[in-house]
């Protein structure tokens, strides 16, 4: 399973970006997929978190101004950012939770992540 991230850039308090993460690869099962961030000399923490069975979690920080979803083709996931603050700064990482064919467990796969800034 490969992800990759796109999207991040340069936005001012108070605008948008919004992310994409595309999963490739055969002979898998995605689960879930989400993303997380992390900030410098910060822990990666869980931003919003998206099941096969249409369960959303949003970390609070983030609840009312970033929405989480899949595409039609479901390997797209996507994170729509509004009302950017400072302190949403971290780079960006796509997650997704997969079960590979003839193999039982659950594994996890990252994406290589995706700068985003919020600065005036």
């Amino acid at each position: 399973v490969q992800l990759q991230a796109s999207g991040g850039g340069l936005a001012q308090p108070g605008g948008s970006l919004r992310l994409s993460c595309a999963a490739s690869g055969s002979g898998f099962t995605i689960t879930m997929m989400g993303w997380y961030r992390q900030a410098p000399g910060k822990q990666r923490t869980l931003v919003a978190v998206l099941t096969s069975g249409g369960m959303i979690n949003y970390a609070d920080s983030v609840k009312g101004r970033f929405t989480i979803s899949r595409g039609n083709a479901k390997n797209m996931l996507f994170l729509q950012m509004n009302s950017l603050k400072p302190e949403d700064t971290a780079v960006y990482y796509c997650n997704a939770g997969a079960v590979l064919d003839g193999d039982p467990d659950l594994r996890a796969y990252w994406g290589q992540g995706t700068q985003v800034t919020v600065s005036s």
